[in-house]
């Protein structure tokens, strides 16, 4: 197989791995493991992808992410179409199991949320349709300032996973009372599509605050970057 073939499939089972842990927590054990639990398994799921893909597709698994890593010129954007293709597939995978999973429990009613994003009446806590976009914002420009900070070369690779499994478990522990924490459009369109009505009506900005947010956060961090040596 060649490169562009083994990114393709890397992203979309990282992105699977993902939404199942990470979604799957919160749709089938989030009543007894809470915001915490869920933020861990978000984490968990990323830092086990990164150890597991990094080496073959960076382990992006989410558009922001790519995105963001195009302006911080660490990805060809040629790319950018299959990496993205790929996290779609394999998020809508993920949520496609996971709905299997969960509609086989009786009672089971997917309007609740399905572990996905909103605002308004939508969100955990009742936040509105501003604060709801600034905390995809800046959650995301957080994310992706940890991101570039950590494949800089200066820094030991070996410590990026933990970096970044570590702070996208940060960022679920303050996002999710606002918006459940999206951070990742593909993570929002693969629980969206199966909920339906409200979720995809609300996906907008699960789409566009992280893609605005992961471009803040590269230039914030081109603003300090070290020196190469």
């Amino acid at each position: 197989m060649n490169k562009r073939g083994k990114i393709f499939i890397a992203e979309m089972i990282g992105t699977f791995v993902l939404v199942l842990g990470g979604c799957g927590s919160a749709v089938l054990a989030g009543d007894k493991i809470g915001y915490l639990g869920v933020s861990i398994a978000f984490g968990l799921s990323l830092l086990v992808m990164v150890y597991t893909i990094g080496g073959i597709s960076g382990c992006h698994i989410n558009p922001a992410v790519t995105i963001g890593l195009v302006f911080g010129q660490k990805v060809n954007k040629e790319l950018v179409p299959l990496y993205i293709l790929a996290q779609i597939i394999g998020a809508v995978i993920g949520g496609g199991i996971l709905y299997l999973i969960a509609s086989g429990k009786p009672g089971f009613d997917i309007s609740a949320g399905f572990a996905t994003n909103g605002y308004g009446n939508h969100s955990p806590g009742g936040y509105g349709l501003i604060a709801a976009a600034i905390a995809e914002i800046v959650l995301t420009a957080v994310f992706l300032f940890v991101i570039m900070g950590t494949t800089h070369p200066k820094f030991p690779s070996s410590f990026t996973g933990i970096s970044v499994g570590l702070m996208l478990a940060l960022a679920h522990l303050v996002g999710i009372p606002v918006t459940n924490t999206s951070v990742n459009p593909a993570r929002s369109i693969g629980v969206a599509i199966f909920q339906g009505g409200w979720a995809l009506g609300q996906l907008w900005l699960f789409i566009v605050a992280p893609l605005i947010g992961a471009i803040l956060g590269v230039y914030a961090y081109k603003l300090i970057k070290p020196e190469y040596l």
